[in-house]
């Protein structure tokens, strides 16, 4: 395990305002250079929105292009991958992805197996918000999307049913080559950062990732960890996954702490500090398609 590269995921914006980080980068310039910058500090994969989530199809597609061509011109073997779009349910919701791959532009893809609530505080504390649903034909459809692509997926694991999901079609043989499960833990500001006391999932503990790779055992897919709404190097879970094979999931778009605003550069050399300490090496971006067995 101590030979085995960790891949540094770095998702750099999401939906996240300036007003809660001035870091987070925003428009084609600032995501190409933070996206340099963060291959260049350690990072193999990047994951990026672009300015606006509700645009579908080729909209979409062009607007991502023009930010990561510059990129893959100057650094032909990185990997990164967009978001799902917000309009319907698969496929319109993978459209962009689709094009992008045709284009050339993409190796990894994206789904989220599972549906969960999310949503944040009321003024009495109180959960309010929305369900994000992904039924289980949508989930079939990335399945083979992904496969019928060569596309590796990163699927978002937000709570153990995503993960039962996944299992299944691991078992049934069903599961795209390429992909990772992203283990994703409540902080105590959850999805939104904005006020605590509303997460979701399971909490950032030992003893829930312990009950993860108990899920994971003997099923030899990769997997990452991350923390949303709190930082993640504060709590056990990044060293424990480093120690047990895993990988590294950070980024402005999951990190917040209301004293201290980071940039993406910052979180990534943190994490690559913590392979050093764990004395595993960190995995260039050419380590992380064999790594994941990215097919192409």
């Amino acid at each position: 395990m101590s030979e085995r590269p960790v891949i540094i995921e770095a998702a750099i914006n999401g939906m996240g305002s300036k007003e809660r980080n001035p870091n987070i980068p925003h428009g084609p310039d600032e995501i190409r250079a933070c996206a340099l910058a963060c291959y260049d500090g350690g990072a193999s994969v990047i994951h990026a929105h672009n300015h606006d989530i509700s645009l579908g199809g080729k909209d979409a597609a062009d607007a991502y292009a023009e930010t990561w061509r510059p990129v893959l011109e100057q650094r032909p073997d990185a990997l990164w991958y967009p978001t799902l779009t917000s309009a319907g349910h698969a496929p319109s919701m993978l459209e962009h992805v689709d094009l992008l791959h045709r284009d050339g532009l993409l190796r990894l893809g994206l789904f989220d197996p599972g549906s969960t609530n999310v949503g944040g505080p009321d003024a009495e504390g109180l959960p309010v918000g929305g369900v994000y649903a992904n039924t289980y034909d949508d989930i079939r459809y990335a399945m083979e999307f992904h496969t019928r692509r060569g596309l590796g997926p990163g699927l978002a694991i937000y709570e153990p049913g995503f993960m039962q999901t996944t299992l299944a079609f691991k078992r049934a043989g069903k599961l795209p080559a390429g992909a990772m499960a992203k283990l994703y833990f409540g902080g105590p500001y959850g999805l939104y950062a904005d006020q605590p006391g509303v997460t979701f999932g399971l909490p950032p503990t030992r003893n829930a990732l312990l009950a993860y790779l108990d899920m994971l055992e003997g099923s030899d897919i990769p997997w990452s960890v991350s923390i949303w709404g709190g930082d993640g190097m504060q709590t056990d879970v990044p060293r424990l996954a480093l120690e047990r094979g895993g990988h590294l999931h950070v980024g402005l778009e999951e990190f917040f702490d209301p004293e201290r605003q980071p940039s993406n550069e910052e979180l990534v050399a943190e994490a690559v500090s913590l392979c050093h300490e764990v004395g595993r090496p960190v995995a260039s971006c050419a380590e992380a398609a064999q790594e994941l067995g990215l097919p192409g």
